[in-house]
């Protein structure tokens, strides 16, 4: 019949064997000649035998596939995270299945449900805004999956994380504004519920206090990252009676909006205002002035997020680890007006 896929059946009966000597010799199993092995693989060839991958991963409770949840798949950072994962998995022979959140924590469990429906081997995850309760995750490893978090973790599930030092990037770079001058400096905070904009605002707390700066709240406001959020806040902080003198932003984008209302209404970057953002986003470099800001090292990240998640599905160390990769604050024309360097932190 057209369209009727062949069997392991029908390859047996064409070799005058059995079905469970095929399946073995396809599975590669080491009870198995090599002769016999052959000759399976031959005759599957011949028949366009296509392996039931979904039937053999319900037998093993797991298939090759690993889940990826992500809160914006069109985000550079995130997909240079994925491209980290997808490059390091593929050595390993997995796939990957990419799910999107959109910051929702509903979308998120939907994810979680439907990559353990389609017995993945695990799932590597960076939260949603929204994500402060946890039994979805849980349900991950009472399954007996891997997790592994990254850049978006929590200390409320017993379980592998990636991220870099959120806090010492946003301290070195406060600490890099004061050193050049810089002495009333805002900061954009992003949502202080997700633990990389907490630990963000606890490096610019304290850069602020070793150089012996006060905490203005005025400074302090918390900002979506985006582009026009950007440019409405910058409005609000330059009708200050008394003004800030620097930006540090969680945010790239939000530094963009930042750039662009100050351009626009006759600020002179860096001589009036300086700016940091965060994240390292292709466009930082290309702007004018080009834009300061830390590095977040995402393939780097997506890399060392595979890796531990490889070892541990795979058997290779059962013991969870807190993986900590060290930021790196690219310094260019808003911030200075030094030579433009590289600054490992």
């Amino acid at each position: 019949m057209k369209g009727k896929k062949t069997t392991i059946h029908e390859i047996a009966k064409e070799l005058n064997t059995t079905a469970s000597t095929v399946s073995r010799a396809l599975n590669n199993n080491p009870r198995i000649s090599e002769e016999t092995k052959k000759k399976v693989f031959a005759m599957a060839e011949k028949l366009g035998y296509e392996p039931n991958t979904m039937a053999a991963s319900l037998r093993k409770g797991r298939s090759q596939i690993i889940g990826i949840i992500v809160p914006y798949a069109d985000r550079i950072f995130f997909s240079s995270v994925i491209r980290g994962i997808e490059e390091e998995v593929k050595k390993s022979g997995y796939n990957v299945i990419i799910c999107q959140s959109y910051e929702k924590i509903e979308n998120e469990i939907d994810d979680v449900n439907a990559l353990l429906s389609a017995q993945v081997a695990g799932i590597i995850i960076s939260l949603s805004r929204e994500t402060s309760t946890y039994e979805h995750l849980k349900k991950v490893i009472q399954k007996n999956k891997t997790l592994v978090l990254f850049d978006r973790t929590t200390d409320a599930l017993n379980t592998s994380c990636v991220a870099i030092d959120d806090y010492q990037g946003a301290y070195s770079s406060v600490s890099h504004l004061i050193e050049n001058g810089y002495k009333k400096i805002a900061f954009f905070s992003g949502n202080k519920k997700v633990s990389i904009f907490r630990e963000r605002f606890r490096g610019y707390l304290a850069a602020l206090k070793d150089h012996d700066l006060p905490v203005v709240d005025d400074y302090i406001i918390e900002v979506p990252s985006d582009v026009e959020q950007g440019k409405l806040v910058t409005e609000k902080l330059m009708s200050l009676a008394v003004k800030p003198d620097a930006i540090f932003s969680s945010s790239d984008f939000s530094a963009l909006g930042a750039t662009k209302w100050l351009l626009q209404n006759n600020y002179r970057i860096p001589e009036d205002i300086g700016i940091v953002g965060f994240g390292n986003d292709p466009f930082t470099q290309y702007l004018e002035p080009t834009i300061s800001s830390v590095d977040q090292k995402g393939k780097e990240m997506g890399k060392t997020a595979a890796q531990v998640f490889l070892e541990q599905v795979e058997g290779r160390n059962s013991i969870h680890r807190k993986v900590l990769l060290s930021p790196e604050l690219i310094i260019r024309e808003s911030s200075t007006k030094r030579s433009i360097n590289k600054m490992v932190i």
